[in-house]
């Protein structure tokens, strides 16, 4: 795990993920099932990520704090494209407003039976402040999280890496106000931080 000095410019952000060769969990994407969108986002000169928190109305994983996706559904293109779709139906985050950088490695949830891609974009600086439309259902809360936040080691918890799927993963938890990020929503975000985030 990177502990950078200085936050680079949202170039070369953009140049590391889209250089990254992002590592498969399965053969081929048919075997995912799901993805999720990481939504970077510029918020009075301060780069910020996009969060949930789920509400108590869904079916799994009531009031946990996630990144907007869901299920692949038969009319989605790819995958990248069910990410943009479940982030519009979520948050009413506009597909024709994000610029998408590329893809993180896959990740799965605890069990390690759903199988997820992640990917990351940059909502166009012109629409900040955005306005959000969060799924009444769905979505509890938006929240919009500095990334000089996440990156401060005092408001991460570190516990013994987790074995998933045949790899080692980080075992932390992000503190965000009284909210708490872990499990796979924590390995994407570490995943885009160390990507890029790391000192070269």
């Amino acid at each position: 795990m990177t502990r950078p000095a200085a936050r680079p410019p949202i170039d070369t952000i953009r140049h590391r993920i889209r250089g990254h060769r992002y590592r498969p969990i399965a053969a081929d994407d048919g075997a995912l099932t799901h993805a999720v969108l990481v939504p970077l986002y510029q918020l009075g000169g301060e780069l910020h990520v996009i969060l949930t928190k789920r509400t108590t109305r869904v079916t799994m994983q009531q009031g946990h704090i996630s990144f907007p996706g869901g299920g692949r559904e038969r009319g989605d293109r790819d995958l990248l494209a069910t990410a943009l779709r479940e982030s519009f139906e979520e948050i009413g985050l506009d597909p024709g407003r994000v610029e998408v950088f590329g893809r993180i490695d896959d990740f799965s949830t605890r069990n390690g039976e759903i199988l997820i891609a992640g990917f990351v974009g940059l909502i166009d600086p012109q629409a900040s402040p955005y306005t959000w439309r969060p799924a009444e259902a769905e979505v509890a809360e938006i929240l919009e999280v500095p990334l000089r936040h996440v990156l401060d080691p005092q408001n991460l918890t570190v516990a013994e890496p987790r074995q998933l799927n045949e790899r080692l993963w980080p075992n932390e938890t992000f503190h965000f106000r009284e909210h708490r990020v872990f499990g796979a929503t924590a390995r994407a975000l570490r995943n885009m931080l160390d990507i890029a985030f790391a000192e070269v």
